[in-house]
């Protein structure tokens, strides 16, 4: 992949406005090897034609296989070229390790045999298999010698037969233990043998340690039982251990040998991996066009692109209405115009990413396409905003801007959305234009949105320049996200205007001021009422306004002044301060006759005269009309009780009720 890399020269800004990342994480996601997934994260347009045709045809022929043969076998081969590497160095392999060889070694069997499935549909990439070297004999000596992470017994005679005695030790031993069990049965803890540290043991009650002849291996935990190796086992015990040191000593020499089988083989195993790698990338691209219902694009060179019921990748399908686009052959550029909701960045991104992958030899979801190659994409979509750069939504374009007519040339594919935005509408027209006319001048072919009449009528101008609209429904204000090439539209703002209601005389000068001499045609075509327009003395003031509906006005509060009885006056409700402990309460009750006020301090209710207290904030300001201020001063169980019993009389329910609430 290194000399794509050092081909590409697209601006990595681009892939991440389309969406490109998205399509080569979904790609990665269709690989089954880790090296397959490296390959499909590193997929970037070509800029070699030889390259680009090579790949898309291996694309084109894996989507061929899969439709016909289903998924192919691919293996899952983690490690196994570690492995080979390490066995090739001579060092130990263990059992599992060369067992995942073997596994790799079979799959590579299959693959071939589904590949030469394929050769008699005479699809191209069914000749890959040619490549994949068959080493039966390792694959076969590996499945005879490994079976479930382990050596298998028959992988030598002599394995074999060292097995078969450490078998037969194993049982005298458990014979001898038992018999000696049962022969000291007066003496032990437990009526069956148990294994310590690797011996068989019986477990024997510490004061008839004497009773039974033998090692002490281990002890239990409080001391009572000890855990004897009877005499009669050990000589067997020691036996059984030499025999151990053999079955590992053999194999290692089977793994060894194996190992040098498998560096024997080396060359064929790595261009094997390198061979299933290739496939699981190139089947991952043919999995991803069955995903989008695609197909292969037409490349070119000469600077054409047409795109048939073109869909973008990221949207389902019923949520995407198919895109028909088409520009190259005498039309160097397209402006879109028309409403914000209208699709117009959608329909710019389906254009940009398909384009993208086109060129990295990818299917495009389209009835039919012939796409161009481009030496770059560079597109500025979006926002833009950089507030760690301080910029402005406007300076961020501009700057994206810039950059690429610094680097834009004839081979270029050039997206702008809602170009000259951000600023003074006069400025950001002027912008616009003269954008437009470096980018003509460029010879690139250049996609892009505006609001601005005036870009339409410069593209009006030029021959290589078309305008287009994003189609919408007058009479349900609805956007229909359809292109249509060669009519300019508008922004539809007069219409849905209109269509909500907004009067006549407010839309014909809206019209005047908008279109000025070419209003006539639009307020035709709006249909207003102009009978009225120019009736401005008092007397036309009733018709004018005829539209107008009353309107409530504000109801001013009227404040209410207390009468002062001790000192200030509290109310229900009221937030007071406490003197001098400076607490914040809610008077319950106010004042009695001695000027004391029942006040609410942190739920605890306390007769406070009214000189301690200050107003904090009124009650009225605080609480709307018909406040329940049991909510603040009763308990919650006195509330439900109050609750059930508006329900009708309860039997044994009693609700307690403190005077302050009556």
């Amino acid at each position: 992949m290194t000399d794509r890399k050092e081909e590409e020269t697209l601006n990595r800004t681009t892939f991440e406005l389309l969406g490109y990342g998205n399509i080569v994480e979904e790609l990665r996601e269709y690989a089954v090897t880790p090296k397959g997934r490296e390959m499909a994260g590193e997929l970037a347009p070509f800029l070699s034609e030889a390259k680009l045709r090579k790949h898309m045809r291996d694309t084109t022929q894996a989507r061929q296989l899969l439709d016909a043969l289903g998924a192919p076998p691919f293996p899952a081969m983690e490690h196994v070229e570690e492995y080979v590497e390490k066995a090739v160095k001579g060092e130990l392999l263990l059992p599992e390790h060369m067992e995942q060889i073997g596994f790799f070694l079979v799959a590579v069997r299959r693959m071939q045999v589904y590949l030469e499935k394929g050769k008699d549909s005479e699809i191209g990439l069914a000749f890959y298999g040619d490549n994949l070297a068959e080493v039966r004999e390792l694959q076969e000596e590996i499945a005879r010698s490994v079976r479930g992470g382990r050596i298998d017994d028959y992988a030598s005679n002599g394995l074999r037969d060292i097995r078969r005695e450490i078998q037969t030790l194993e049982g005298k031993i458990k014979e001898k233990a038992e018999s000696a069990l049962r022969a000291g049965k007066a003496y032990v803890a437990d009526s069956f043998v148990v294994n310590r540290s690797g011996r068989v043991c019986i477990p024997v009650k510490k004061e008839y340690k004497s009773k039974v002849p033998g090692m002490l291996v281990d002890k239990s935990s409080t001391g009572s039982t000890l855990f004897i190796e009877p005499q009669a086992v050990a000589k067997l015990r020691e036996n059984l251990e030499l025999c151990r040191i053999e079955e590992d000593t053999e194999e290692r020499r089977i793994l060894y040998t194996l190992m040098d089988r498998i560096a024997e083989h080396e060359a064929e195993i790595l261009e094997d991996i390198r061979v299933v790698v290739l496939l699981d990338f190139i089947f991952a691209k043919a999995k991803l066009s069955a995903r989008m219902g695609a197909i292969e694009p037409k490349l070119n060179t000469e600077r054409y692109i047409r795109m048939k019921q073109a869909r973008h990748p990221m949207l389902r399908e019923e949520e995407c209405v198919p895109l028909d686009f088409e520009i190259g052959r005498g039309i160097r550029g397209i402006v879109i115009t028309g409403p914000n909701t209208g699709g117009k960045t959608v329909a710019m991104k389906t254009v940009g990413l398909l384009s993208l992958m086109a060129c990295s030899g990818l299917h495009v979801p389209c009835e039919k396409a012939d796409i161009a190659m481009n030496s770059q994409v560079l597109c500025d979509i979006g926002d833009g905003q950089n507030i760690s750069d301080n910029l402005s939504t406007f300076s961020a374009h501009i700057r994206q801007v810039n950059e690429i007519l610094g680097t834009v040339n004839e081979e270029s594919l050039v997206l702008l959305d809602e170009l000259g935005s951000g600023t003074d509408p006069a400025e950001g027209m002027g912008i616009a234009i003269a954008v437009l006319e470096e980018l003509r001048k460029s010879g690139c072919l250049f996609l892009v949105t505006t609001h601005y009449p005036e870009v339409k009528e410069y593209g009006e101008r030029h021959s290589e320049i078309v305008n287009a609209r994003m189609a919408f429904d007058r009479e349900s204000l609805r956007p229909q996200y359809r292109l249509e090439i060669g009519k300019s539209g508008d922004s539809c703002a007069l219409y849905i205007a209109k269509r909500l209601g907004v009067p006549d005389e407010v839309l014909l000068m809206a019209a005047r001021e908008a279109y000025r001499e070419q209003a006539d045609g639009l307020i035709r075509e709006l249909e207003l009422d102009t009978g009225n327009a120019v009736d401005t003395g008092d007397a036309g003031k009733g018709r004018k306004n005829a539209w107008k509906q009353k309107t409530p006005h504000i109801e001013k509060q009227v404040a209410v002044k207390r009468e002062a009885v001790h000192g200030e006056t509290f109310t229900r409700g009221d937030s007071v301060t406490v003197s001098p402990e400076q607490v914040i309460g809610i008077v319950v009750k106010p004042a009695d006759r001695n000027g004391d006020v029942l006040v609410q301090i942190q739920k605890e209710k306390k007769l406070i005269s009214h000189k301690r207290l200050k107003l904090k904030v009124a009650a009225s300001e605080l609480y709307p009309e018909d406040y329940d201020f049991s909510i603040i001063f009763d308990t919650v169980e006195n509330r439900k009780a109050r609750h059930q019993l508006g329900k009708g009389y309860q039997a044994g329910l009693e609700v307690p009720v403190e005077e302050a609430l009556k």
